[in-house]
């Protein structure tokens, strides 16, 4: 018994040496030191020790830190001895806690980096999906996304859009997660983006940073009153002679200087169907020079003007034309015009009045003099600096610029090379053209230019907006489009019991579809307005599509789908549009003049009523004898009055109640055939296929007359 500890002694030792000078055997170093502690003991001691040495064994299961750090201490007790009873060092302490925070810090960044790695793998996307749009979020060509929906079975193009479902789909299988990103703000999106949001309003006027303005005069009144020509006279121009039939069919802006002082004035066309023209220009101008012809007096559309005119709260002059005709009365239209509550100077009111003569040059000088001094009174004022913002006047398609629009600044500087947005059009601005036809670099406050650059033609009373770069313009853009399709798109109400019979009539209503191209997009609007303002109870009017431009092969295919009419104003057609309409039979209508657009329309609604069928009584006959044949009777009449005729129609009537109405069929007059029987002559009469004649029967005899209907 007392033999075996000296071996397991010598063991203990000879482990306990060996391991001092290598850090794999770590747990049987620590018990070796243990061994020497405890050797001073007894024999039985040490018997009762040497089992401990196989106890460390479950401590296997440690975790690799667990083991680093118990290593570090072994090694320290086994290497400096002399430092197991001293203080520990402040600094070699906290070495293993460091290395667990680090561990935590580790942890953390990959926590980030698979949330980061997750967010990748959500795709968001605003409607309609468009494939190339989702090709570049998925980081794919458009032609591999082609390629995975055709493995679908669904067959599209990088230009066309797919179902939601079907992108989620794809997504799925691409590993990636689908969203729908919502337009309202912040819903249903995963990442909240940066909204666009439109410009904010003109800063608060600061009286330091303002400047004179030259004035914006608006020349209203009625038609063929002389609004063009008088204006031409201020310009020298002859913009009247160009027009179709004499009147203005859209809105022309002209900057004109007398002296050291700039006039900007704006021609508003004088027709009733440009009413929405004439209330745009009077929202934007300064002062309104109403004209009035001198032989003709106030007219309906002159009142509309004067409503139009106080509605903006604008000054009104009135300017007197054609003095120099035989039938001018100046008194009456002075009256008249008191009558509206614009009194004359003279007679003690605030309205200035000058009688002038376009033709004769008469009184011109007087007008100007009064619109400066007038502009003066108002002490115009605008910023030149900062962002520019104006209204659209006028916006067409022209060959070979493409989209241009007539703007009208209204604050700050317009220049080359801004991005601007108008309406749901934008771009930037490549060039500006004055209303010489002159390019010129950058435009001021009450000056109005033409600019080239944009993606489409916006609508007339669009207000125009300078933004920093491109990129807002492009966001704003699209998100109006996008709201405008919504509005298009939205859903018919459904059939119901109670509005079945209203649809039932109103899928039997005749329909005249029209596709509508104008020379600028203000004559497009005007038209259309018009158009609308046609009431009829039977035919209805629907206008397919209305844009700006020349008759193009698109508009004639569009047409042809709808089985619609191409109506052009001031317009031409493309050669390629003429040989598609002539080979799709496709209609087109070329106008200069809206009277005879809106009069041919009209004539052509009531072309689609069937003609109303009218009875015109020809003569009665009574029966006075049946006559009973082989195969048929035969009725034994006398004729009371007017006449009867062969294939006319009749109706029988018995004790005044008709009975029968038909055709007669057979007219006989004794043994010939008669054409026709008068009054006071017998005849035999054989109607249809009635076989009941009964004397004393009235046979009414008539014809069917074809009346067309009206709107």
């Amino acid at each position: 018994m007392n033999a075996a500890p000296a071996p397991v002694k010598k063991s203990v030792a000879k482990a306990a040496s060996d391991d001092s000078k290598s850090k794999v055997a770590a747990k049987p170093v620590k018990m070796a030191v243990k061994a020497t502690a405890a050797s001073r003991k007894t024999d039985h001691s040490q018997a009762k020790e040497t089992p401990k040495t196989k106890a460390p064994a479950p401590r296997q299961v440690l975790t690799v830190s667990e083991q680093r750090l118990e290593e570090n201490k072994v090694e320290k007790s086994a290497t400096e001895p002399e430092l197991a009873a001293s203080k520990p060092d402040p600094i070699a302490a906290p070495a293993g806690p460091l290395k667990l925070v680090e561990n935590h810090i580790s942890v953390a960044d990959d926590a980030a980096l698979a949330a980061r790695q997750l967010q990748d793998k959500i795709v968001a996307i605003k409607p309609p999906i468009i494939v190339k749009d989702l090709a570049a979020k998925l980081g794919l060509k458009p032609y591999q996304i082609i390629h995975h929906l055709m493995e679908m079975n669904i067959f599209t193009s990088a230009n066309q859009s797919v179902e939601e479902e079907v992108a989620r789909k794809l997504c799925l299988k691409l590993g990636f997660t689908f969203e729908i990103e919502k337009r309202e703000k912040g819903a249903g999106q995963v990442h909240a983006p940066v909204r666009i949001v439109a410009p904010p309003k003109p800063d608060p006027v600061v009286p330091s940073e303002l400047q004179p303005r030259p004035p914006i005069i608006t020349f209203m009144g009625h038609v063929d009153h002389g609004k063009t020509s008088l204006l031409d006279a201020i310009r020298k121009a002859h913009v009247a002679s160009g027009e179709a039939g004499g009147i203005t069919q859209h809105i022309g802006a002209y900057t004109v200087k007398r002296g050291n002082s700039l006039i900007t004035f704006l021609d508003t066309p004088g027709h009733e169907a440009f009413t929405a023209m004439r209330a745009r220009g009077a929202n934007i101008t300064d002062i309104v020079v109403l004209v009035v012809a001198a032989d003709d007096g106030i007219m309906p559309t002159t009142i509309e003007a004067i409503n139009h005119a106080r509605a903006a709260h604008v000054q009104i002059m009135v300017a007197i034309n054609k003095i120099d005709l035989p039938g001018a009365n100046l008194n009456r239209v002075k009256g008249q015009l008191q009558e509206q509550g614009l009194v004359p100077e003279e007679y003690g009111g605030d309205t200035i009045i000058c009688e002038v003569s376009a033709t004769k040059g008469v009184g011109i000088e007087k007008l100007l003099e009064m619109m400066l001094l007038q502009a003066e009174i108002l002490e115009l004022k605008a910023n030149p600096r900062g962002l520019s913002r104006g209204t659209v006047i006028e916006a067409q398609f022209e060959q070979g610029r493409g989209p241009t629009a007539t703007v009208l600044v209204q604050h700050g500087t317009l220049q080359v090379g801004d991005a601007i947005l108008a309406g749901p059009c934008y771009g930037r601005v490549k060039a500006l053209i004055n209303d010489l036809g002159q390019n010129v670099k950058e435009a001021g406050p009450s000056i109005p230019v033409k600019i080239l650059g944009l993606d489409g033609t916006p609508s007339p009373g669009e207000e125009y907006n300078v933004l920093k770069n491109e990129r807002e313009a492009r966001e704003l853009a699209e998100d109006r489009r996008h709201n405008i399709r919504l509005g298009k798109l939205e859903a018919p109400p459904k059939i119901t019991l109670e509005n079945l019979f209203e649809a039932i009539a109103d899928e039997q209503r005749k329909v005249l579809k029209l596709v509508i191209k104008g020379d600028v997009q203000g004559s497009v609007e005007a038209i259309v307005t018009s158009l609308k303002k046609i009431e009829s109870k039977k035919v209805d009017l629907e206008i397919v599509s209305s844009s700006a431009g020349a008759i193009s092969e698109s508009d004639i295919l569009l047409a042809k789908a709808s089985q619609a009419v191409v109506i052009g104003f001031n317009t031409r057609t493309d050669n390629a549009a003429a040989n598609a309409a002539k080979r799709e039979g496709v209609q087109i209508k070329l106008f200069s003049i809206i009277y005879e657009l809106i009069d041919q329309v009209k004539e052509a609604m009531a072309g689609l009523l069937d003609p109303e069928l009218r009875e015109t009584p020809l003569g009665t006959a009574i029966v006075k004898q049946v006559f009973h044949l082989s195969k048929f009777p035969v009725a034994g009449c006398s004729v009371q009055n007017g006449r009867i005729v062969r294939n006319g129609r009749a109706r029988v009537l018995r004790r005044r109640q008709p009975i029968y109405d038909g055709a007669v069929v057979t007219l006989k007059r004794f043994q010939d055939d008669a054409s026709e029987v008068r009054a006071g002559l017998e005849c035999g009469i054989r109607l249809g296929d009635f076989n009941e004649y009964l004397v004393d029967d009235i046979i009414e005899c008539y014809q069917l007359e074809k009346f067309p209907q009206g709107l």
